[in-house]
C-alpha cells in the first residue's frame, strides 16, 4: 500500500495533474448548483474532453473532480432556493431552507461546506485503508440484501413525519412508490400505467418531481403570500452569521463523524449511493437526538443540515470501492465513469490496483487535494452566493421559476414534462397547505424502482418470499427498518407518560 501511495503522490502532484483536480472541482461545483443539470450530465458531456487527454490517470481524476465537485455544490440550490437538482441533496433543503428563510443563509452554507469537506476527507481517508476489504464484503449482498436495505431507507419516512403526521407520512411513501411504478419496468419490457401517453413510457422523471414538490410550490406560496413576497432573505442586505460558534461545532462534530462512516459504508454498496445515505444520515441523526433536538429537524437545525452533507459526500467517495476493485457501477454517475475507463482502455477491477496503481490510488491522493480545493472555493464565495437572499422576493419569484422550468426542461428534454410538472406542483401546494410532508412521497419515488427489482429477483431466485429469513443478514436489516419505524413512536409515548406522570405529581 505505501508503495501504491507514493505512486499515487508521483502521479498526482504535477502541474497537469493539479490542473485537472481543480478544473473538474470549479466544474462540478457550478453545473451542481443549477438545479436540473447533475453530475451525469456533465460528466456525460465531459468524456469526449477526457478520452480526448490521452491519459487515463487525467481522464478519470478530471472526472472524479467533476463528479465529487458536483455533490459538493450541489446543496447550494437545495438551500437558497429549497430546488434540489440532485437526488442526494433533497435531504439537505429539510433543515437548509428553513435556515436560509430565517437570515441564516450564510451559515447554512458554511456548515453545508464543511460537513461535506469532513464526509468527503474521511470518506478518501477510508477508501485508501479498507478498499481491498471492503470490496469483498459488498459481494456478500444480493438481491435480497438490496431489498432490505431499500426497506431500511423507506423506514426513514418515520425521520420526516411531525408530531401525529406518521399516519400522513405513509401515506405520502405509498404515493411515491405507486408514482415510481409509472413506466416500463426493468424485469418486464411492458408500459404500465401510462394511459397511453408515450412520453410517459420511460416513466416520471426525478427531476420533475423533486421541482414539482419543493421549487414551485415555494414559488406559489410566495405569490400567494405578499408580505413574504417583498422582503428580502436577512432583511437588512447584510449577510450574517457566517461563522459557527464552538457550540455549534460540539453540536455538529460527532454527527459529521457518524455520518461520513455511515455514508461511506452505504457507498460502497453497488446500487445504493449517496442518495440513500443522505435520506438515512437524516433519519438515523432525528432519531437519536434528543425530544428538544428532534423538534428543531424540518425548522432550521444544523445537525439535520450537516447529516446528510456529510454522508453524501462520503457516500460519493465510497462509490469508487465497487468501481476501482470490482468494475461494478454503485450507481448512474459511476456508470458513466465506468463507460468512461472502458472508452480509456483501463479495467477496473482487483488487478487495477496492482497492474496500473498510478491509476488507483492517484485517484485517491487526488480526492484529498480535491476536497480542500472545493472548501478554498466554497468559504470564500459563500457571502455572495447567499446575497441571493436579499433579493426581493417578488423579483426571486421569476429566477426560481425560470430555473425549475429550465431544470425540468435540460433534464428531460421534453415538454411534456413542463406539463406534469405544473401538475404536479399545483397538488404539492395543495398538499403543503393541508400539512403533508412532500419529503416521504420523493423517498418512495427514489427507492420503490429498487425495491421492486430486487424483491422479484430475490422471489425468482428463491421461488418465493423465503429468502426474508433464509439469508441471516436480510432478516437484521428488515429488524433494523422495523426499530427505525417505530422507536420514534415509542420515544414520544414515553415521553408523554413521563410528562403525565408529573402532572399527576403536582
Amino acid at each position: 500500500m505505501l508503495e501504491g501511495l507514493m505512486q499515487g503522490l508521483v502521479t498526482v502532484f504535477s502541474f497537469k495533474m493539479i490542473l485537472m483536480v481543480v478544473g473538474g472541482c470549479l466544474i462540478g461545483t457550478f453545473i451542481g448548483m443549477l438545479p436540473g443539470l447533475g453530475p451525469m450530465s456533465i460528466i456525460a458531456i465531459m468524456i469526449p474532453i477526457a478520452i480526448n487527454l490521452g491519459d487515463p490517470s487525467a481522464a478519470l481524476i478530471l472526472l472524479a473532480g467533476v463528479y465529487y465537485g458536483a455533490i459538493f455544490g450541489g446543496s447550494t440550490s437545495s438551500i437558497l432556493i429549497n430546488a434540489p437538482g440532485v437526488a442526494s441533496t433533497v435531504a439537505s433543503s429539510f433543515d437548509g431552507f428553513p435556515l436560509a428563510r430565517s437570515g441564516k443563509a450564510g451559515k447554512a452554507l458554511t456548515v453545508a461546506a464543511i460537513a461535506s469537506f469532513a464526509g468527503g476527507t474521511i470518506g478518501a481517508l477510508l477508501l485508501m485503508v479498507f478498499a481491498p476489504m471492503l470490496a469483498s464484503v459488498a459481494l456478500l449482498f444480493h438481491s435480497a440484501e438490496y431489498f432490505a436495505m431499500m426497506v431500511v431507507g423507506l423506514s426513514a419516512i418515520a425521520a420526516f413525519a411531525g408530531t401525529g403526521q406518521v399516519a400522513k407520512a405513509l401515506m405520502m411513501t405509498v404515493a411515491g412508490l405507486m408514482m415510481a411504478t409509472v413506466g416500463e419496468a426493468a424485469l418486464f419490457n411492458a408500459p404500465r400505467f401510462t394511459a397511453g401517453i408515450m412520453d410517459l413510457q420511460s416513466g416520471l422523471g426525478f427531476i420533475t418531481l423533486a421541482m414539482a414538490m419543493f421549487a414551485l410550490p415555494e414559488a406559489l406560496y410566495l405569490v400567494l403570500d405578499p408580505k413574504r413576497s417583498n422582503t428580502g432573505g436577512s432583511g437588512d442586505g447584510a449577510i450574517k452569521d457566517l461563522r459557527i460558534s464552538k457550540d455549534e461545532a460540539k453540536q455538529i462534530a460527532p454527527v459529521i463523524g457518524r455520518q461520513s462512516v455511515q455514508g461511506f459504508l452505504i457507498g460502497v454498496l453497488p446500487g445504493a449511493g449517496a442518495t440513500i445515505a443522505s435520506f438515512l444520515g437524516y433519519a438515523v441523526e432525528r432519531n437519536i437526538a434528543t425530544k428538544e433536538d428532534q423538534d428543531q429537524f424540518g425548522k432550521g437545525s444544523i445537525k439535520g443540515l450537516a447529516a446528510p452533507e456529510s454522508a453524501n459526500n462520503a457516500a460519493c467517495t465510497g462509490s469508487f470501492v465497487p468501481l476501482l476493485t470490482l468494475g461494478i457501477p454503485g450507481s448512474g454517475t459511476t456508470a458513466i465513469l465506468l463507460g468512461a475507463l472502458i472508452a480509456l482502455n483501463v479495467t477496473p477491477g482487483p488487478r487495477l490496483m496492482v497492474d496500473q496503481p498510478e491509476i488507483f490510488w492517484g485517484v485517491i491522493i487526488s480526492m484529498y487535494i480535491g476536497n480542500i480545493v472545493l472548501l478554498i472555493l466554497n468559504l470564500p464565495l459563500i457571502p455572495y452566493i447567499a446575497k441571493i437572499l436579499t433579493v426581493p422576493r417578488n423579483y426571486l419569484i421569476p429566477f426560481i421559476l425560470f430555473f425549475t422550468l429550465m431544470g425540468v426542461y435540460i433534464g428531460q428534454n421534453n415538454a411534456t414534462e413542463l406539463l406534469i410538472l405544473v401538475a404536479l406542483g399545483i397538488i404539492a401546494t395543495i398538499l403543503r397547505f393541508a400539512d403533508y410532508p412532500l419529503a416521504p412521497l420523493l423517498i418512495g419515488f427514489i427507492l420503490g424502482p429498487m425495491l421492486e427489482n430486487n424483491f422479484a429477483r430475490s422471489v425468482q431466485l428463491y421461488d418465493g418470499i423465503g429468502f426474508i429469513w433464509q439469508r441471516p443478514m436480510t432478516i437484521s436489516l428488515l429488524v433494523l427498518a422495523f426499530i427505525l419505524v417505530f422507536l420514534p413512536t415509542y420515544r414520544a409515548r414515553r415521553a408523554r407518560i413521563r410528562a403525565q406522570g408529573v402532572a399527576d405529581g403536582d
